[in-house]
């Protein structure tokens, strides 16, 4: 058809100009480039389902381009009684209806549409939401909960088609079924609008005397690089003939061999800690430009200090060294007091 084009650009540009006045009056060049966009989308749909002459636009007469909305649609009621087997074309005079808020004429018009391209989830549940909004109740009839249905069949991640069909499901008091609907879709959209499908669906799960959804659990961190296992005990003996004191700290220190002192990665406990089961691993380094996963050999050590400093000082007591290569699998021990 060779107008359809033609009207799907106008359209286009007329609900734009509308919508977009008042990003006119302040950035003129960003709403141009917007309207610009669109009507490229606009083209390229069209010569992809609609009918390539139609791209043509030098073959349609300018005395017939629409000056208003108002003129595009009937321009288009026009060419779909001509031709009324283009389900495009009444698709896109569905969207027009609703955009004037003409909610029964879009439903009709939708609905020609979808006999016509029954099997188009997008287009099913387009349909469904403008009966919603042709109902004096705005509530889904049976033939919109089909089409939902239906849509879903088709594509069991459309959301728009779940959303709706719990929408309904709780019209007709049924809050356990659209709990049931609506919580697959957690699992599909991001935290922030997350968080506001989780309350909604607590809120109908109360409605049905359910308990609320559980907490989303957090994420589990990555796994760090080179991650070190490493425990740490006093040799019996030496705790037996020690007295220590309880504000005594435990230093558990991994450190480049035979370089210098400071550590790439430490942890402190308390004496009353041990024996530790621990895990050194980057988020430990005191330096964001040295840390575990960038070296293949490490020292480990562990020391008991009285001051609660992690420089060595005087008095401090602390386990053999081991060296370990990286990546280690096995857990490395420390024993402080071993002779």
């Amino acid at each position: 058809m060779p107008l359809f084009a033609a009207l799907a650009v106008s359209l286009t540009l007329l609900a734009l100009i509308g919508a977009l006045w008042p990003l006119w009056r302040n950035s003129r060049g960003l709403a141009l480039g917007i309207i610009g966009a669109l009507v490229v989308a606009t083209l390229a749909l069209y010569r992809l389902v609609g009918t390539p002459a139609a791209l043509q636009m030098a073959e349609t007469d300018p005395a017939r381009m629409p000056a208003s909305l108002t003129e595009a649609i009937a321009q288009l009621e026009a060419e779909l009684v001509k031709h009324p087997n283009e389900p495009e074309g009444w698709r896109l005079l569905g969207r027009s209806y609703a955009s004037q808020e003409r909610y029964a004429e879009a439903r009709d018009a939708f609905a020609k549409a979808v006999k016509l391209l029954p099997d188009d989830p997008n287009l099913l549940t387009e349909a469904a939401q403008s009966r919603l909004f042709a109902d004096p109740e705005r509530k889904l009839d049976a033939e919109a909960v089909s089409m939902l249905q239906h849509a879903l069949v088709l594509d069991p991640q459309h959301q728009r088609a779940r959303w709706f069909l719990g929408v309904s499901q709780r019209q007709n008091g049924q809050p356990a079924e659209a709990a049931k609907t609506w919580e697959p879709l957690l699992a599909q959209v991001d935290a922030g609008t997350g968080a506001t499908l989780r309350a909604q669906i607590n809120e109908v799960r109360a409605e049905a005397g359910l308990p609320p959804l559980a907490d989303a659990a957090a994420p589990a961190p990555a796994a760090s690089p080179n991650a070190l296992t490493v425990k740490v005990a006093l040799d019996p003996d030496f705790a037996a003939r020690m007295r220590l004191r309880g504000e005594t700290s435990v230093f558990v220190i991994a450190r480049i061999p035979d370089g210098p002192p400071m550590p790439v990665a430490v942890q402190k406990h308390g004496l009353q800690d041990l024996p530790l089961n621990i895990t050194l691993s980057d988020n430990d380094s005191p330096m964001p430009t040295q840390k575990l996963s960038a070296l293949r050999e490490v020292e480990l050590v562990a020391r008991l200090s009285a001051s609660g400093n992690a420089m060595r000082q005087e008095g401090d007591l602390e386990s053999a060294p081991v060296r370990v290569s990286l990546p280690a699998s096995a857990p490395v021990e420390l024993v402080i007091g071993a002779q």
